[in-house]
């Protein structure tokens, strides 16, 4: 049996790729993403022709025991979870305070802390029974450096960092690798950033700063780094590092 890698967000972006990444480790990817069931099939049949070992399943992370369930049934009909890529984004665009709503802002918090809260509840103390495991929390610029229309996103992803400084200083001890990995610059990725720019906006930034420039980060580069960090010792663990491409000002640089 195989070792299992659970990704929550499974898109053509980071999640997929990392996933495509532990698969090829000889990880068995268990794929879950909110929509788009072609292509979640597509991304399982490409680990599966290339030879390793993939499911996919549409999985909104909202929803009253979703996670919980999913979990439970991975764990029983595929293996035990080694390792979650905890991947769901909390952007819903930048809105000025007088044009936000409360629902709007609270869905920010659910997709981005408490979805990571219930993921942890459920899976954490099963890895620690079986002496330890990983998770990885792909976080994002607005968890250190709150911006103007940023309120649920900065809120949602400031409590994202302290849930996974928490989670560590607790399970740590216990064998369980917390792992917050810091997106401080645009990814190359046509299903996140292709969608809040517009195709013709996101070629053309692809064009000016992608491809051959290495301006935007490519997520088959980033899922080396997540590999990386998954296999460490326990003796050397990192638990928060930041991402960015070459040409990028880190967050703490800007004005």
């Amino acid at each position: 049996m195989k070792p299992v890698c659970l990704v929550i967000g499974a898109g053509a972006g980071i999640g997929g790729t990392v996933g495509k990444k532990f698969a090829a480790e000889g990880y068995h990817s268990v794929l879950c993403r909110r929509s788009d069931e072609e292509g979640l099939q597509k991304l399982v049949a490409d680990i599966q022709a290339d030879g390793g070992e993939a499911t996919g399943y549409l999985l909104n992370a909202i929803d009253e025991g979703a996670l919980e369930e999913r979990i439970r049934l991975v764990e029983e009909e595929i293996g035990p979870i080694e390792v979650v890529l905890f991947n769901l984004g909390a952007q819903i665009g930048n809105r000025p305070l007088e044009e936000l709503s409360y629902k709007h802002f609270e869905l920010g918090w659910r997709m981005a802390t408490f979805a990571l809260f219930r993921i942890a509840k459920e899976l954490f103390p099963r890895m620690e029974e079986r002496g330890g495991g990983t998770f990885l929390v792909t976080s994002a610029t607005a968890a250190v450096r709150g911006n103007a229309g940023q309120h649920s996103h900065a809120a949602a992803m400031g409590g994202r960092r302290m849930l996974c400084q928490t989670l560590n200083a607790e399970y740590a001890p216990n064998g369980i690798h917390v792992a917050h990995i810091l997106v401080d610059g645009a990814v190359d990725a046509p299903d996140t950033l292709g969608k809040m720019l517009g195709e013709e906006a996101f070629q053309k930034l692809r064009e000016e700063r992608g491809q051959e420039h290495d301006g935007l980060m490519l997520p088959e580069k980033m899922a080396e780094t997540y590999y990386h960090v998954s296999q460490q010792h326990r003796s050397a663990w990192t638990h928060e590092l930041d991402l960015r491409s070459f040409s990028d000002l880190a967050w703490w640089n800007h004005r």
